[in-house]
């Protein structure tokens, strides 16, 4: 797989994520080693640029790869930083068992991982341990909507500095507007010599993010791409200019 463009300057948090050698693996028939893309990933390791954003179809991996890459850096399996302790139900694979990564000399530690599907826990936790300091710092999450929300937490101390910014599908619940506000922050944030970006998403606005090298995971495995080839793009472009071509065979 091409090893990503990187800066020369402040290493990025993590450089390489491949198998760990010391950790045994179940049989290849066992999921997820069945999904194209992660049978790759630990055949092949994966090299992260200062942005990497993940696409394709329900059930082709990114998930699955992306999940396992914040575990296996330390972040919290629901979302959270490295520190994050709440937990409501075990779903994650086995895949950061099997995963090691390959942190950049000197680069910051931090990390942040948002994931859309347990993000009302999240916002639950984060709001509890606010309300344990002598002097709170963050506001009620959940007198807001659910984008509002998230849009607190993207302004919030936890997105200043250096660090490993983890998105799971983070455009659920969001506007265009309000996608168009995360994607502005996330190339500020990749802008940073020492921060770095890894994304899944399904949202062509997102995965347009300047710099990044997109890989869309497919049943043939994960594939470095361009914006404008990708499949997810194509078919908003087609639905957009003409939606009845869809919808026809919808009411057949």
């Amino acid at each position: 797989m091409p090893t990503p463009q990187e800066p020369d300057f402040a290493p990025v948090p993590v450089r390489r994520v491949e198998r760990d050698p010391q950790s045994a693996l179940p049989d290849e028939h066992t999921w997820p080693r069945t999904i194209p893309a992660v049978a790759q990933l630990i055949a092949e390791g994966l090299d992260l640029g200062r942005a990497t954003v993940l696409v394709g179809p329900n059930g082709s991996g990114k998930s699955t790869i992306l999940e396992a890459v914040a575990m296996t850096y330390g972040l919290n399996a629901e979302g959270g930083c490295t520190g994050a302790m709440h937990r409501t139900r075990t779903t994650e694979s086995d895949l950061a068992q099997w995963l090691r990564v390959v942190r950049g000399p000197g680069a910051s530690r931090w990390g942040y991982f948002v994931r859309a599907e347990t993000m009302h826990g999240l916002f639950s936790y984060l709001q509890d341990t606010n309300e344990l300091l002598e002097r709170p710092v963050d506001p009620e999450f959940h007198r807001f909507s659910h984008g509002e929300a998230f849009v607190e937490v993207l302004a919030s101390r936890r997105y200043q500095g250096d660090g490993f910014f983890v998105w799971d599908e983070p455009e659920a619940g969001l506007s265009f507007e309000a996608q168009l506000h995360l994607l502005s922050e996330l190339v500020e944030i990749a802008a940073r010599p020492g921060a770095q970006v890894l994304m899944a998403t399904h949202s062509p606005v997102l995965a347009a993010l300047p710099g990044a090298v997109v890989l869309e995971c497919s049943e043939e495995g994960m594939r470095e791409t361009a914006w404008d080839r990708l499949d997810m793009v194509d078919h908003y472009r087609r639905f957009l200019e003409a939606p009845e071509r869809y919808l026809r065979h919808l009411r057949a």
